[in-house]
């Protein structure tokens, strides 16, 4: 049997030869669920029955000598934001929990299991996708698998603790101001926030509609290129989704970072890092010999509009049942949406013009630059039920501002590679590796560098 850290194109392999079947590895991943998820409370549904199904059409096809798959066998989660036919589609809440069960899986799903990858279940998450931290009411909160009294992260927490703890080689989460990014960063693993619209969200649960993302977790950069590879593609039924030829990540990987103009954000990314954040930018720095620094123009401005947005789409979204049953929402997520309900048109549009003006500014950086690295996160997990967290001597609320960093970045819709920096015996932090719209490829080259020189890792957790 392979080892439970091996990377999803290894898995894959050992399907497509006959080394191992995907049966096998399926009954396995549901063992190591069933031994491990109660810690963490990863999973809010565990599909065995379709996975065992799934499975087992992989075999067949390798048996009658068809191709079963660039995926081949490779177990997976999602985000219980993403439709699941035949569940209905929490997206973290009590109210959706209520939802006829969808009759389709989401778009990116259905592409996932063309190319052999076979669905475990379903991963907890802040409810709606609001919040940094996935400590949910209605369900529990997911346990950081480094530290088990400490935030996974969020909103996509289950899917970045559910790979740090190795119960699945990949999932898939969401990021609209840095669910993805964040988790990323306090679990120790890879994640990519493609470029908004690069990935279509059809058959996804929305939360806000000019923000969100999709994209995986991983354990190494060849994971989340041959998973991005096998999910791109434009789709008529997302408006926002670009119709763009498909380019692979995966051929681009041994490029290295050689010949790529690198540089770090500096100011904004500095002035509320704690010593673990500066010290990861800092290691990453080192190993990619990078000398330039460039500063974002109006970044907390841009940080601002963010919470316009945010606040005010989500809350519309909501406001049906934010007026009839408002007591069946997270305290947290709902006084949040409240607040959003209650902001003037025109803040949200000067927001939203202040979007197209800072997206200009920041695009003619990258005419001097191809990449900037920046952190991820303020600080390490803090401790689940922590309020509050103090950097640079200020005291601030953990709970919006594990984005202070990320928030900026998704604002504009750049495409991110969320990289973990290891450091032996201490808790995980991340930075992420940002580039110009519709370069994915150059984040995850970088990823793969920094892997290369030993400085990004992502061990599973010792459970």
């Amino acid at each position: 049997m392979l080892a439970a850290d091996a990377p999803v194109t290894e898995i894959a392999a050992a399907v497509r030869s006959g080394e191992v079947t995907a049966l096998e590895l399926t009954q396995a991943t549901l063992k190591r669920v069933a031994a491990l998820d109660p810690r963490l409370n990863c999973f809010t549904a565990v599909t065995a029955e379709r996975a065992l199904s799934e499975a087992a059409a992989v075999d067949g096809a390798r048996a009658a000598g068809r191709d079963p798959g660039q995926l081949a066998g490779v177990p997976y989660a999602v985000k219980n934001l993403f439709d699941i036919a035949g569940l209905p589609t929490l997206a973290g809440s009590k109210i959706n929990a209520e939802r006829a069960p969808a009759a389709s899986d989401a778009v990116l799903m259905q592409r996932l299991k063309a190319a052999g990858a076979v669905l475990i279940g379903a991963l907890n998450m802040d409810e709606y996708a609001y919040g940094f931290t996935t400590e949910n009411t209605h369900y529990g909160p997911t346990r950081n698998p480094h530290a088990l009294d400490c935030i996974a992260g969020g909103s996509s927490g289950g899917s970045a603790a559910a790979v740090a703890g190795g119960l699945v080689p990949f999932t898939l989460g969401s990021d609209t101001n840095g669910s993805i990014r964040v988790p990323s960063s306090l679990c120790g693993v890879f994640g990519l926030k493609p470029t908004f619209g690069r990935l279509p969200r059809t058959g996804t649960f929305p939360f806000v509609a000019s923000l969100d993302h999709l994209g995986p977790f991983g354990r190494c950069a060849k994971d989340l290129a041959v998973t991005y590879d096998a999910m791109q593609g434009t789709d008529a039924n997302d408006a926002a989704c670009v119709g763009r030829a498909i380019e692979p990540c995966l051929p681009e990987l041994n490029r290295g970072s050689d010949g790529l103009r690198i540089a770090v954000a500096a100011d904004y990314f500095e002035s509320r890092a704690s010593d673990d954040a500066l010290e990861a930018v800092n290691i990453a720095a080192s190993a990619l010999k990078i000398k330039q620094r460039v500063t974002l123009p109006e970044t907390a401005r841009a940080r601002a509009a963010a919470y316009l947005i945010t606040a005010s789409e989500g809350a519309n979204l909501h406001l049906h049942n934010l007026r009839r049953r408002a007591q069946d929402f997270e305290p947290l997520s709902r006084d949040r949406f409240l607040a959003g309900a209650l902001v003037p048109a025109a803040w949200y549009l000067q927001a939203q013009r202040f979007r197209h003006w800072y997206a200009q500014r920041v695009a003619a950086l990258f005419v001097d630059v191809d990449v900037i690295i920046a952190p991820a996160t303020p600080v390490t997990a803090t401790p689940i039920g922590a309020e509050t967290v103090t950097i640079a001597g200020e005291t601030m609320p953990i709970r919006p501002n594990m984005g202070i960093f990320t928030q900026p970045i998704s604002f504009i819709g750049l495409p991110v590679a969320a990289v973990p920096i290891h450091r032996t015996g201490r808790m995980p932090i991340g930075i992420q590796v940002i580039a110009a719209p519709w370069r994915e490829d150059l984040c995850l080259r970088v990823a793969a560098a920094l892997e290369a020189a030993g400085i990004a890792r992502a061990p599973i957790a010792a459970l």
